[in-house]
């Protein structure tokens, strides 16, 4: 049993575009399409796609019996995003966060997420060689993850890491529901991040 929770209410201001962001194609089809076809091969019980910009062209684009669609009105970033889903998914099994923008991410890498969160929090990292524009992992001399925290809201210090943060996620719902609306938004983007789950 698996839940999936796609973002795709970002409005794509950097491919200065009308078209939504997750509706730009690749290999002949929408971002979104091909995101929608890997959570189709994890066998997700529930697929919730959160909608924001553009969101009708999405649904006429996309519509599918076995999506639930959520709109994000206003738009308070990826915990509120993640936040207005809870009571569709079910509560006993893991959430798995995606992104509707980011569609060549292999199942079988998400699988190993989904095992190595078991009944805690999984957050999958990359090492970048330039991390500018990503959100940065803070560990302890222990290695276990403290925070992440988003390139603006970064130290000198904090800049100079090179483990990024992907985005996606995987958690058990049940503590998604205690975690998401405890998030603040004392940040300089004002939202609600999903990378502050780290630190509840």
């Amino acid at each position: 049993m698996l839940n999936v929770v796609i973002l795709a209410a970002g409005q794509g201001k950097r491919m200065r575009s009308d078209l939504p962001k997750v509706l730009h194609r690749l290999g002949g089809r929408p971002l979104l399409a091909h995101v929608l076809d890997t959570a189709r091969e994890l066998d997700a019980k529930k697929i919730c796609v959160v909608y924001g910009h553009g969101g009708e062209a999405v649904r006429e684009a996309l519509d599918a019996a076995d999506i639930i669609w959520v709109r994000q009105e206003p738009q308070l970033g990826t915990g509120h995003a993640v936040l207005q889903t809870l009571t569709f998914l079910d509560p006993a099994a893991p959430t798995l966060v995606l992104y509707g923008d980011v569609p060549l991410i292999g199942a079988a890498t998400l699988t190993r997420l989904i095992e190595a969160a078991g009944r805690g929090l999984g957050v999958l990292t990359e090492d970048l060689e330039d991390p500018a524009g990503y959100g940065r992992i803070v560990r302890d001399d222990d290695g276990r993850i403290l925070r992440i925290v988003e390139e603006r809201d970064a130290s000198e210090d904090e800049r100079t890491i090179g483990e990024i943060n992907t985005g996606f996620i995987a958690a058990p719902t049940a503590a998604l529901n205690r975690w998401l609306p405890a998030l603040g938004n004392d940040n300089a983007q004002g939202e609600y991040y999903l990378t502050d789950i780290v630190r509840l």
